[in-house]
């Protein structure tokens, strides 16, 4: 495959878009992907490579956010290979799923990912309200294996969302403040989107020319991004992105 200059500015673009929406309000993914699809690359391809091209925006959060991550070394080594085995596995099934199938499940994928960022705060203010409900008896936390794992290999297999649904797995199970929570849900998602992105390295599905230019891109976007995130309301560039997800879904299902 080869791209024109319009189409790695196209796919640069909207991976400055991506990283920048992902710095603030989350659902970089669903302005990435298609517009890696709409350049002509084939949906595993786009996906493979979108995967790898974001993982760099994974890693100032998680150094951002390492000091929260103090006392949950214990939880750390009992979901991180939980998450790094899920989001290998969920590679394992995009790479054995073939474009015309996987096409046939974008739209239902990007409405998931919608449907979690739409209803993001509500989440949140569920999980801020059994922790605040909650009594001095602390649950089972290997409990968590299990969501997690399954959490990890949607990750891996598509990821846009992935934060959202990890925060409220978290919160369901564990009993610790939002703050220490979302350290130990942005190390456990980079944790699985760089498992996933090592093994896609070897399976000679990723487009390095564009991942190239996106994982600049993401990176331009997320530092523009993090500088202006007190001024932009979170919640209108969310639904920005909610409303370029269903109109994505909308032509997939016509298609």
């Amino acid at each position: 495959m080869t791209m024109s200059i319009l189409d790695l500015i196209a796919v640069g673009l909207a991976a400055v878009a991506g990283g920048f929406v992902n710095a603030i309000a989350g659902g970089g993914t669903l302005i990435t992907f298609p517009m890696l699809i709409a350049v002509g690359i084939p949906p595993v391809i786009a996906n493979v490579t979108n995967t790898v091209a974001l993982c760099p925006g994974y890693v100032g959060g998680t150094y951002a956010q390492r000091r929260d991550l103090q006392g949950q070394k214990k939880r750390m080594g009992m979901l991180l290979p939980t998450g790094i085995l899920g989001g290998i596995t969920g590679g394992i099934l995009l790479l054995s799923t073939s474009d015309a199938t996987f096409r046939n499940l974008i739209p239902y994928l990007i409405l998931t990912a919608v449907i979690l960022l739409a209803f993001q705060d509500q989440m949140r203010n569920a999980v801020m309200a059994r922790m605040s409900g909650s009594d001095s008896t602390h649950p089972y936390e290997a409990w968590a294996i299990p969501p997690i794992f399954f959490a990890a290999i949607y990750g891996g297999y598509f990821g846009a969302g992935l934060g959202v649904m990890m925060l409220a797995v978290l919160g369901l199970v564990l009993d610790d403040s939002l703050t220490r929570l979302n350290a130990l849900k942005q190390s456990l998602s980079f944790a699985i989107n760089i498992a996933a992105a090592l093994f896609f390295l070897f399976s000679g599905k990723v487009f390095w020319t564009a991942a190239a230019v996106m994982a600049v891109g993401a990176l331009a976007g997320g530092v523009l991004g993090g500088r202006v995130a007190s001024r932009i309301q979170p919640i209108v560039l969310r639904w920005i992105v909610i409303v370029i997800g269903v109109s994505v879904a909308i032509v997939y299902f016509v298609r």
